[in-house]
C-alpha cells in the first residue's frame, strides 16, 4: 500500500484493503485465517514481509505464518519467542497508538534474544524517514476489549520492507492498526468455530447431553435475574431480536411479542447509536441507553456472544443486558462534584481550564516562530514549547494533524477591527468582603448563589459560567469581537449591582471585569492570568465608591 495521506487515500486502495479484511473473516480454518492474515499484509497492505506470531496456552508466541519470503517462512515457522522477550519488545520503542515502532538504533538490543526473526539486507538511510533493513514494526493483536481495556494478547504481526521504502505515515500507520484489530476478530472468530465444530462433532455422538444442555440453556434464559436476548446475524434481518427473557422485559415494560418488532439499534438513545456501532459482535462489551416503553432510558451493560455452527459460522446473537442505572447515576454525581463547585453548581476551577484547555493548542503561530524554534533545537522535531518531541515541520504528521483543528485567535488591536474570538472575562465582586464581616457567611453564600444565577442567565447557551473562588467568576464566550464583549461586561455588571435578597435584607454588590482574549499559542494559565490583571486594572481605575456594596 502506497503512502497516502488523509483525506486522499485512493479508492482503490481502500477497495484492496477491504477485499484483504474480507478474505480473513470468510477463512474456514483457524490456520487459513492466520494464513489470510499474513498474506493480507503483503498484498493489501503494502510491506514485502509479514510474519503472525500467536499466543500459545502458556503465554509464549509461536510464528504461526508467514508470508513473502519462501526461505524465511521455511527457517521460522513453527518456532517459539518467550512471553517475556515478547513483553520487552512492546514495550521499547516508539508507540504508534497500539503499534510498536523499534529502530535501528534502538533495535540491536533485541539481536541476541529468542524471538525468531529474519534478516534482511539493504544500504542505510538517505534521509530521516526511510526505513531501515534493521527497522522492527510489531502490531499486537488484542481480543474484543482492546488494549488497555478487557482484551487480552491473542498474537502480534511483525511486518518488513514496505515497498515504498519509508516509515509509514499517518495513513499506513492507521491501516496496519486497523489491520490488526480486524485481524484479532477474524482469530477469535475462527478459534470460536473450531471450537464450535469440535462441539458439534461431540454433540452429535452424545445426543442425550445435547438435549440436557439445551434445556439447561432455556431455564438459564428464561430464568436469569438480569435481561437476556437473541438476535439474528447477517442477512437482511441482521439484529432482529428474535427472543427475550421475562427479565429483560420488564427492564424495558415491553411484552415479549413487542421486543421481537424491534432490534437493539431502534430501542438504543440516539447518542448511543454510535456505541452500539463500534460494539464487537463477539465478546463485545458497552454501556449504553435503552428506551423503555414509557419513554425514559435506562443506564445497561451490554455484553454479547456469538452462537454458530461449523457450516455457516456465525448464527445468532447472545446478548447479556445488565441493569447499571443506579451505578451510572453514581458515577455521574461523582463526576459532576468532581468538576463543579458545590456552592453555587457553575463549572469550577478545574473545570474551567479544562474547557479552556480543549480549546487552544500549541502550534507555533508563525512561520518564523517556527524557523527560531528549529535553531534553537537543531532540528524541526520539537512542539512548540519544546517539550513533546513533535515534528512540526510543514508535511509532517503533528503539523498535518493540526489541520482539522480550528485555531483560536484573538482581535490584533484595540479598536473593533471585526475579529471574533474567544474572550475571557474575569469577574471579581466589589464589597463583598464586608457583606460576609457584617452579615455572615450565610448572607454570602446567598449572595454568590445569585450572582452566579444571574451571570448564567445573562450568557448565550453554549457559554461558560465558572466559579474561581471565593467571590472570583470567569465567563468564556467564543465568537465575540471587542465591542461585544465590552457591551456583555456592561449587561453582566448591571444585573449583578441590582439589590439581592439576603438572610431577610436588600444587599447589594459591585463587580469589577476584565477582558482578556484567548488564542492558540497560551496556555488557560496564562489566559486567565491576562484576564485578572486586567480586572484589576479596571478595579484600580474606578472610584472607590462606585467599588462599594450597597
Amino acid at each position: 500500500m502506497e503512502t497516502e495521506s488523509e483525506p486522499y487515500v485512493r479508492l482503490a486502495t481502500l477497495r484492496q484493503l477491504h477485499q484483504v479484511m474480507a478474505d480473513m473473516n470468510t477463512a474456514r480454518s483457524l490456520a487459513d485465517t492466520l494464513q489470510t492474515v499474513a498474506d493480507g499484509v503483503v498484498t493489501g497492505l503494502g510491506y514485502e514481509l509479514a510474519c503472525v506470531n500467536l499466543v500459545r496456552a502458556d503465554g509464549d508466541l509461536v510464528v504461526a505464518a508467514f508470508s513473502g519470503n519462501p526461505a524465511a517462512e521455511a527457517l521460522i515457522t513453527g518456532r517459539v519467542g518467550s512471553r517475556d522477550s515478547w513483553e520487552r519488545r512492546l514495550g521499547m520503542g516508539e508507540h504508534w497508538g497500539d503499534l510498536v515502532f523499534i529502530p535501528h538504533t534502538e533495535g540491536w538490543v533485541l539481536d541476541d534474544d529468542d524471538v525468531p526473526q529474519w534478516y534482511t539486507d539493504g544500504p542505510a538511510p538517505r534521509f530521516e524517514d526511510e526505513w531501515h533493513p534493521s527497522d522492527r514494526l510489531f502490531a499486537p493483536m488484542y481480543s474484543a476489549g482492546g488494549h488497555g481495556g478487557a482484551g487480552e494478547l491473542l498474537g502480534v504481526l511483525s511486518v518488513d520492507r514496505p515497498r515504498n521504502g519509508r516509515r509509514p505515515g499517518a495513513w499506513g500507520r492507521e491501516a496496519l492498526q486497523v489491520y490488526a484489530f480486524q485481524a484479532a476478530i477474524a482469530i477469535s472468530n475462527a478459534r470460536l468455530r473450531a471450537n464450535m465444530q469440535r462441539a458439534l462433532v461431540r454433540l452429535e455422538r452424545e445426543q442425550q447431553a445435547l438435549r440436557a444442555s439445551e434445556e439447561s440453556f432455556r431455564q438459564a434464559f428464561e430464568y436469569a435475574p438480569s435481561g437476556m436476548a437473541i438476535a439474528e446475524m447477517g442477512g437482511d434481518q441482521h439484529g432482529r431480536i428474535l427472543r427475550t427473557n421475562d427479565a429483560l422485559c420488564r427492564l424495558l415494560g415491553r411484552p415479549a411479542s413487542a421486543m421481537r418488532r424491534y432490534s437493539f439499534s431502534d430501542l438504543v438513545h440516539p447518542e448511543d447509536i454510535g456505541t452500539l456501532l463500534r460494539t464487537s459482535a463477539e465478546g463485545g462489551r458497552a454501556e449504553l441507553r435503552l428506551g423503555r416503553r414509557d419513554g425514559t432510558y435506562v443506564w445497561v451493560s451490554l455484553r454479547n456472544s456469538v452462537v454458530a455452527d461449523a457450516a455457516d459460522g456465525p448464527r445468532f446473537l447472545l446478548t447479556h443486558v445488565e441493569d447499571i442505572e443506579e451505578r451510572k447515576r453514581r458515577e455521574l454525581h461523582l463526576a459532576h462534584r468532581a468538576s463543579h463547585d458545590s456552592l453555587t453548581g457553575l463549572p469550577n476551577s478545574a473545570e474551567l481550564r479544562s474547557r479552556l484547555s480543549a480549546r487552544l493548542c500549541r502550534r507555533p503561530q508563525s512561520a518564523g516562530e517556527l524557523e527560531s524554534l528549529d535553531a534553537a533545537y537543531g532540528h524541526p522535531a520539537y512542539a512548540a514549547d519544546g517539550s513533546h518531541g513533535f515534528d512540526f515541520a510543514p508535511g509532517s504528521a503533528a503539523y498535518d494533524a493540526y489541520d482539522h483543528h480550528v485555531h483560536t485567535v484573538a482581535p490584533e488591536s484595540d479598536r473593533d477591527d471585526g475579529t471574533k474570538g474567544l474572550a475571557v472575562l474575569f469577574c471579581d465582586l466589589d464589597g463583598f468582603k464586608s457583606i460576609n464581616d457584617r452579615f455572615g457567611h450565610n448572607a454570602g453564600d446567598a449572595v454568590l448563589i445569585e450572582v452566579a444565577r444571574r451571570l448564567s442567565n445573562g450568557v448565550r447557551d453554549g457559554d461558560t459560567v465558572a466559579r474561581l473562588g471565593g467571590d472570583e467568576f470567569v465567563i468564556l464566550a467564543d465568537g465575540l469581537g471587542r465591542a461585544d464583549a465590552q457591551d456583555l461586561a456592561v449587561r453582566l455588571r448591571n444585573e449583578i449591582i441590582q439589590p439581592i435578597r439576603a438572610e431577610g435584607r436588600a444587599v447589594r454588590v459591585g463587580a469589577s471585569f476584565g477582558i482578556g482574549w484567548a488564542h492558540c499559542g497560551m496556555t488557560a494559565d496564562e489566559v486567565l492570568k491576562s484576564a485578572d490583571e486586567r480586572m484589576y486594572v479596571e478595579k484600580r481605575s474606578r472610584p472607590k465608591q462606585h467599588r462599594r456594596a450597597g
